[in-house]
C-alpha cells in the first residue's frame, strides 16, 4: 500500500515524456542509479471495457560496481538502496506567485544530499588522483574517469 502511495507521488513529482507508439509515460530515468518507471493505461483483467494505470520499475543492477565510483580499487559494491522519494527529487526551482510576490521554490525534499551513483552518468565528470612520476618524483594529479563528460 505504502509503495502505491509513493507511486502515486511519482506521477505528479516525475518528469513525464510520452511515447506516441505505446502511449507509455516515462516517470524517471535515473541513469546514475539505473533505474526507468514507466506507466500506461492498459485493459483492465476484470473489464476490459474499463482501462487501469499500470506502472512498471525497471531496475538494472550493474556488474562491479564500486563502494566510491570515482575509486577503481576500491571494493565491489554488494548493497544497493532505491527509494523511489529519491529518484523522484526534482530540484530544479520554480517561480511561483506568493501573496502577490513572485518567489522561487524548490520542488524536491533531498535536493541538499548527494545522489549516490551506482555507475557512470554521462553527463558527469568523474575524476580520481593517479600517480604521475616526473623528474624523478612521484606526484599524485587528477585524471579523467569519464572524460567525454569533463571537457
Amino acid at each position: 500500500v505504502a509503495l502505491a502511495i509513493s507511486l502515486g507521488i511519482i506521477l505528479v513529482a516525475g518528469d513525464t515524456l510520452v511515447s506516441r507508439d505505446e502511449e507509455e509515460s516515462v516517470l524517471v530515468n535515473n541513469k546514475c542509479q539505473c533505474v526507468t518507471m514507466t506507466s500506461k493505461f492498459v485493459p483492465s483483467k476484470e473489464d476490459p471495457q474499463e482501462k487501469v494505470l499500470e506502472r512498471n520499475i525497471r531496475i538494472l543492477v550493474p556488474l562491479k560496481a564500486r563502494e566510491n565510483i570515482s575509486d577503481p580499487l576500491s571494493p565491489l559494491r554488494t548493497k544497493f538502496v532505491y527509494r523511489i522519494s529519491e529518484l523522484c527529487r526534482n530540484c530544479n526551482p520554480v517561480e511561483i506567485e506568493l501573496g502577490g510576490r513572485i518567489v522561487q521554490a524548490q520542488q524536491g525534499n533531498f535536493c541538499e544530499e548527494p545522489e549516490t551513483c551506482y555507475t557512470y552518468d554521462r553527463e558527469q565528470c568523474y575524476s580520481s588522483l593517479v600517480p604521475l612520476l616526473h623528474h624523478g618524483q612521484v606526484k599524485r594529479v587528477p585524471a579523467a574517469l569519464t572524460p567525454t563528460s569533463c571537457y
